[in-house]
């Protein structure tokens, strides 16, 4: 790894397949390399994939097969702000296809457990609008959504 901060992500063995997921679902994502256990370890035997350097949307991560002992959860999420409702449907349909889960706000978890946030630029314009009833009419909306409807959003926005 060559960047300062990178963020260390805990698998149960399948760090590989969700990096490779990532990077052929998001842009600027890829898989930069493999490392195997030079020794058992606790979850593993020599051998077997210890961690995975890769890249989501830019951002340097590692992957750790740690075991199960921890798992993932809402106290961290990947936010990805999208430009439009065809790149939302997109990431979100790709995530919860691929055997994750919906939840509500343009959350949603991956089927290793990792919490995506898909968020439109519309959305975060709309809740942050300046006059505070077009932002709270937007923001109520959204409570409302699973997958973020920027239609709906923009229409709550102006009323």
């Amino acid at each position: 790894m060559t960047s300062k901060n990178t963020i260390c992500l805990w698998y149960d063995g399948n760090a590989l397949d969700a990096a490779t997921f990532y990077a052929a679902t998001f842009p600027d994502s890829a898989v930069k390399a493999v490392h195997y256990a030079p020794g058992d370890y606790p979850s593993g035997k020599q051998g077997n994939v210890l961690t995975v350097e890769f890249t989501v949307i830019g951002i340097p991560c590692l992957g750790l097969n740690g075991g199960p002992t921890f798992t993932h959860n809402e106290a961290f999420s990947f936010q990805v702000a999208t430009d439009d409702q065809a790149e939302t449907d997109r990431l979100w349909n790709a995530i919860v296809g691929n055997g994750g889960k919906e939840s509500a706000c343009g959350w949603c978890k991956d089927k290793w457990g990792l919490s995506w946030q898909i968020t439109p630029r519309a959305l975060t314009a709309a809740i942050t609008d300046p006059d505070p009833a077009a932002a709270k009419r937007a923001f109520e909306a959204m409570m409302q959504m699973g997958k973020i409807d920027i239609a709906a959003i923009e229409a709550a926005r102006r009323g």
